[in-house]
């Protein structure tokens, strides 16, 4: 287990699609937010990515832009090109959107994610709006390897091209996170989760808490992991991850238990166990104190 690939697997829901966007100039699209995330990727020509706040990003081939929050935006092969609105999801429809028009061609690869938003880990909270990853010689080349493989089933489908977007596009997300990772850690100091993943102490003590969420850990025993005082750990992790230890712990046991309850129907007590609750009447209290409701009002909600 890992905290990356967990923090990421906690959110994701339902099928992520992907289509390729063939357009030629002029041409503009303004796309309104949704409740997922998104990425472009420039395979030719280039266009300019148009934020809803901030200022416009030029894009050229090979450069991969990602919105983990949805948030609005609009493409354009030029910033004085009118925009045409498109509903939320149109750019990453399953079939291919061609526009043929006099001008420069673009081919983006576009693709969108369906995220759970009401209990984000916090690594994917700090994420900003838009992670712009240009393209550059030599770099994030297992990214660009998903991308050319992506692009080849997006343009050529075959037999299983589902299942195989679908896990291309899983890998995307998780390349496209690491790059941001690995970029605010070359920018300098890194703050935050980007600092916490860069920590190897405080790396193994939340591998061991998601590894075993359910053994009764104490501050005392996951200092042990971190090879670290029970005090020294204890602000150490909290300076880094924003929360107690012990606090973590129970928020990743109610989210882990969360995901259960909405994708399973496994019973109340096998939920209680996995998450390191003996009783399931002390996991439903301990339940309904994070989420405001039982864990069966939940499931029967979701």
């Amino acid at each position: 287990m890992d905290v990356l690939s967990d923090a990421i697997g906690a959110m994701r829901t339902g099928r992520p699609h992907s289509a390729e966007i063939r357009k030629r100039a002029p041409w503009g699209v303004r796309a309104e937010p949704f409740s997922g995330a998104g990425f472009h990727v420039v395979l030719e020509g280039s266009c300019w990515l148009i934020p809803a706040g901030g200022p416009p990003v030029p894009l050229g081939v090979g450069d991969v832009v990602c919105l983990p929050h949805g948030c609005g935006h609009a493409l354009a092969d030029s910033l004085s090109t009118p925009l045409d609105a498109v509903p939320s999801g149109a750019l990453s429809q399953v079939r291919p959107v061609r526009d043929d028009g006099p001008g420069a061609l673009t081919v983006l690869l576009c693709g969108a994610y369906t995220l759970d938003r009401t209990r984000p880990h916090p690594l994917f909270a700090e994420l900003p709006e838009l992670v712009h990853l240009p393209a550059r010689l030599g770099h994030r080349s297992p990214l660009h390897a998903a991308v050319n493989l992506l692009g080849d089933e997006v343009t050529d489908p075959d037999h299983g091209t589902q299942a195989v977007v679908a896990a291309l596009l899983d890998v995307m997300l998780l390349y496209i996170v690491r790059g941001w990772l690995a970029e605010r850690s070359s920018a300098g100091p890194a703050t935050g989760w980007a600092a916490t993943l860069n920590d190897p102490a405080i790396t193994a003590a939340l591998r061991g808490i998601h590894e075993e969420p359910a053994r009764q850990w104490t501050v005392e025993a996951l200092g042990a992991i971190a090879g670290l005082s029970r005090a020294a750990f204890a602000r150490r992790f909290t300076a880094l991850a924003g929360r107690p230890p012990l606090g973590y712990l129970t928020w990743w046991r109610m989210t882990l238990a969360a995901r259960m309850l909405r994708d399973t129907d496994r019973p109340l007590q096998a939920v209680a166990q996995r998450v390191g609750y003996t009783s399931a009447f002390a996991f439903a209290k301990a339940f309904k104190r994070e989420y405001g409701r039982a864990p069966g009002q939940f499931r029967r909600a979701r």
